[in-house]
């Protein structure tokens, strides 16, 4: 299976591409030379002490990290900090279907977790850095879910935690939600049970996902804003149809499948035998949660019973009638909310 143009160096670069050996999977089995991409900004000092790592969400890429979150005079300022975007694996700038060979390939690639992309990320970090701590874990939607496993799973490396519109164990009803998302894909005739010949083939399953996205990932408020109007679309067919599905459309359906299927199983509590309060005790970070107000995925009011579990921690709701989409940046008041808790926290003390 061809490795898919979308995902190059033209449209996410720059990155660069880092081998970091063996990965042992916690469900079994083992990607034998994971590759990593990984985009950094900034330099880091003399002490390593100004690292800050952000993971990447659900079809994201270390691009948009870059283009939303990370400038001159924000909160991630390379002026100040050396940022690690590090792309989660099956997100078809690490290793993923897409570009995996032989019996890794496409439909038969390996399931992966939160836990071993974190295991991966620490991996890099430590061998090809020498860093012994992290400033900042920062991410949204799935990178919150990492953001947490960081936490949890090395509690003396990192120093603060802002996990984003997301949650540190996977609810039931989003269980459900992300299946729906997938199964838009698989019960596309074109998918062919994963051995399509390109996206193209499964136009249909891909657009029937965009769709679902369009109805959870923005919030009703949005569209009765006339929001979508507000970007540039003069209707709810011409979003749904330039915005959303040119999105998705010309992503590897398997990547998809890859990361929905890890978001759904996303769990702190693994750690700890299925005791989340165990789980989340754990963490030494300071920590702000941050959900955003009109999020149907990952409501605040999930995020909160998490949070009250986490030594020391903030409830931090980002208010935006954007919804769970209002990670994309679209929402600048948003982005001076975040920016504001960013800081807070970055200027916070820590041992």
């Amino acid at each position: 299976m061809s490795s898919n143009p979308y995902y190059g160096q033209e449209g996410h670069g720059p990155y660069e591409t880092i081998r970091i050996g063996n990965l042992e999977l916690e469900e079994g089995g083992h990607i034998p030379d994971c590759a990593l991409a990984v985009a950094t900004h900034g330099t880091l000092n003399a002490a390593k002490d100004n690292a800050i790592l952000v993971t990447t969400w659900y079809s994201g890429t270390s691009k948009i990290m870059e283009q939303v979150y990370i400038g001159k005079g924000r909160a991630l300022d390379p002026a100040k900090y050396f940022i690690i975007v590090v792309n989660q694996i099956g997100n078809g700038l690490s290793t993923s279907p897409n570009n995996s060979v032989g019996a890794q390939a496409g439909p038969t690639f390996p399931k992966v977790r939160i836990g071993d992309d974190v295991r991966a990320q620490h991996k890099l970090l430590t061998e090809k850095y020498g860093l012994k701590s992290l400033a900042l874990v920062v991410g949204g939607s799935m990178g919150a879910q990492q953001t947490y496993e960081w936490a949890v799973r090395y509690p003396d490396f990192v120093k603060r935690a802002a996990p984003i519109a997301g949650t540190a164990k996977n609810t039931e009803h989003d269980f459900v939600f992300a299946e729906t998302l997938s199964e838009a894909i698989t019960s596309d005739p074109g998918f062919n049970g994963g051995k399509y010949g390109s996206p193209a083939d499964v136009a249909a399953g891909l657009k029937r996902h965009a769709k679902l996205w369009t109805v959870m990932g923005w919030s009703t408020d949005f569209f009765r804003e006339g929001r979508h109007k507000a970007l540039g679309f003069d209707s709810m067919q011409a979003f749904v149809d330039t915005f959303m599905t040119g999105y998705f459309a010309p992503m590897d359906p398997n990547d998809l499948l890859a990361m929905a299927w890890k978001w759904q199983r996303g769990d702190v509590s693994r750690n700890t035998g299925g005791d989340l309060a165990s789980a989340l005790g754990r963490i030494k970070a300071k920590t702000y949660v941050m959900p955003i107000s009109h999020d149907m995925f990952f409501p605040p009011s999930d995020c909160e019973v998490e949070q009250r579990l986490i030594p020391g921690s903030q409830f931090r709701p980002l208010k935006s009638s954007c919804g769970h989409l209002g990670l994309f940046g679209v929402d600048p008041e948003l982005l001076a909310q975040l920016d504001a808790n960013l800081n807070e926290l970055l200027a916070a003390p820590v041992n």
